[in-house]
């Protein structure tokens, strides 16, 4: 009997006990997940991709209509002034080169020599004209000969003059240097310009990009023949949502990877930013400089960036789901003091898709609740238990330095 009674009084002691853990559980809260505060480096980064270009491009093609005979590069050689890319048939224009020559020799061998010696005879014979004339007014002035003899005489003087001076006028025009000769050389001139056109030269230094002819086709005048990329600094193009330009600024370093050689990252820096906004995007376009440029790096790849947009060698950083009410650079966070939750209101800083810079209203060492607090409030009290912040994401090559990534 006795011994059933000591049961009853150890079930009754134990069963009070179990209340009082129970209440007492119930006073401090319920249990939730929180973040310690600690100060620690913190890189924010801008992630973003785009695409390898050249400086420039030049796009070359044929300044005359012809059928292509032979083409000599193709995507991927590198070209220097001068080098010929295309060759065009050139049977019609090689043919005006030739007549334009054979008229230049006629005139120097024969239509020349010919003039010279037309106004040599031109010449002889008006001196000869001119003594007859001569001796014949002297006869007809002793009434020697007839008034009608002495006109003739000097109708053939006239007549002799008129020839000499337009043997003098065509000797003239064929002489070295003078009409007739610039006509027929820049006529030579012309033509062997258009023939020089049969044959297409890169004008630049710099890698064949596209070529869009082969032997056999018609090519015009407006048609694009080849793409060649300028040898240079090469050049990241990236879009980037105009919400992010209060954060770019020239030379900014970023640490670039291409998808084609993930393991072969390299860097570049922020060169230029585009004045203006695509209204249908809404991006603006950046450029980055590549320099050393890797080996592997080819035109229109595309490359990933993370452009570092802000760097704090000590900083509160807190994670994103901590983050209540946010609103510019303000923002409100349950702090958990004494077992109490307490609504402060936080000052944001560098800002990203896992962490955010505190700048004030928490210190090292305070607690904050993530957004599993649910509906507790000022004054509710609750049990802590240690949520990990990204520790897992720091950037390795920095160490202890977090990445706070945009998009």
């Amino acid at each position: 009997m006795k011994s059933s009674k000591n049961w009853i009084w150890l079930v009754a002691i134990l069963a009070t006990i179990a209340l009082g853990l129970f209440l007492f559980r119930w006073w401090l809260g319920p249990s939730v997940a929180g973040y310690k505060i600690e100060s620690r480096a913190l890189v924010q980064s801008l992630v973003a991709t785009g695409r390898v270009i050249a400086v420039s491009r030049a796009q070359v093609g044929s300044e005359i209509t012809g059928v292509v005979l032979d083409r000599r590069v193709k995507e991927g050689d590198r070209v220097h002034p001068g080098d010929i890319l295309l060759v065009l048939r050139s049977d019609e224009l090689s043919a005006k080169v030739r007549e334009a020559e054979a008229a230049i020799s006629q005139l120097q061998r024969s239509a020349r020599p010919q003039a010279q010696a037309s106004l040599r005879q031109a010449e002889a014979q008006l001196a000869q004209a001119s003594r007859e004339a001569k001796r014949r007014r002297e006869l007809f002035s002793r009434q020697l000969i007839s008034r009608e003899i002495m006109e003739q005489a000097v109708q053939t003087e006239t007549i002799a003059r008129t020839a000499a001076e337009k043997a003098g006028l065509t000797a003239t025009a064929l002489a070295t240097g003078n009409s007739d000769e610039i006509m027929l050389r820049e006529r030579l001139a012309s033509a062997k310009a258009m023939l020089a056109k049969t044959i297409v030269r890169s004008e630049i230094s710099g890698t064949v990009l596209t070529r869009n002819v082969e032997p056999g086709d018609l090519v015009i005048a407006t048609r694009v023949l080849f793409e060649i990329a300028r040898e240079g600094d090469t050049e990241l193009q990236v879009p980037l949502d105009e919400k992010n330009l209060a954060v770019i600024k020239l030379g900014q370093p970023a640490a670039c990877v291409s998808d084609a050689f993930p393991d072969q990252p390299f860097v570049a820096k922020i060169s230029f930013i585009a004045p203006s906004v695509d209204p249908q995007k809404g991006t603006v376009d950046i450029r980055l400089k590549v320099d050393p440029v890797p080996g592997n790096l080819r035109q229109d790849m595309t490359v990933s960036v993370t452009i570092e947009t802000g760097r704090r060698a000590h900083a509160l950083a807190v994670p994103n789901d901590a983050l209540a009410s946010s609103d510019g650079d303000r923002a409100t966070v349950l702090s958990v003091s004494n077992g109490k939750i307490k609504k402060v209101e936080v000052r944001l800083g560098l800002r990203g898709l896992v962490m955010t810079e505190i700048v004030s209203g928490l210190n090292p060492g305070d607690w904050v609740l993530t957004e599993t607090a649910g509906e507790l409030g000022d004054g509710d009290r609750v049990r802590l238990k240690q949520q990990p912040m990204a520790a897992d994401t720091t950037d390795q090559s920095t160490k202890k330095e977090l990445p706070v990534d945009f998009k």
